[in-house]
């Protein structure tokens, strides 16, 4: 009897976190972690040739949003205000030298309507990662920034999609 008693104990905590959770009105997203975009059609004023206009095309595609290549034949447009990546020296070495730089990856946008109503004001989305530098491995670091500054668009393709998912098109 007093391993019975043990074992309901130990599966006690464990059903009432899960009736809470279930009482409160907790839902996973979608299957893929990704919540709906509330418009069928979207412009995106990014040139084709960018690989952010590139990441950011390809992800509403997967959720079901087709992308025009008119202005007018749009519920929303993603207007890109500006885009810079930019290197900064964070500290240096007693020599003088860098020892680490902070990768900034900014995105300013907006979006509107058919009528050219802002949906979402001009926003601005600042992304940084610190990296160490060494000279004598420069072309390592080189590749680890390519390599940050692509995790860096993954993500803020991410938190446009997040905010874009958050509009209401009514």
């Amino acid at each position: 009897m007093n391993t019975q008693r043990r074992a309901l104990l130990a599966i006690v905590p464990a059903l009432a976190g899960a009736a809470a959770l279930a009482g409160c009105g907790f839902q996973l997203r979608g299957s893929d972690g990704s919540a709906a975009i509330p418009f069928k059609t979207i412009y995106l004023t990014l040139p084709d040739t960018s690989p952010l206009g590139v990441e950011l095309r390809r992800n509403l595609r997967g959720r079901g949003v087709n992308i025009v290549a008119d202005r007018q034949g749009a519920e929303a447009v993603i207007e890109a205000l500006a885009e810079t990546r930019d290197r900064v020296v964070q500290s240096l070495n007693t020599q003088g030298r860098i020892r680490e730089l902070a990768l900034l990856y900014r995105l300013r946008f907006r979006i509107l309507d058919r009528t050219g109503k802002e949906l979402l004001v001009p926003t601005d989305i600042t992304l940084k990662r610190i990296v160490t530098y060494n000279e004598s491995q420069a072309v390592a670091k080189e590749k680890e920034e390519e390599l940050l500054y692509r995790d860096m668009q993954s993500d803020l393709v991410q938190q446009v999609l997040r905010r874009l998912s958050a509009l209401n098109p009514a």
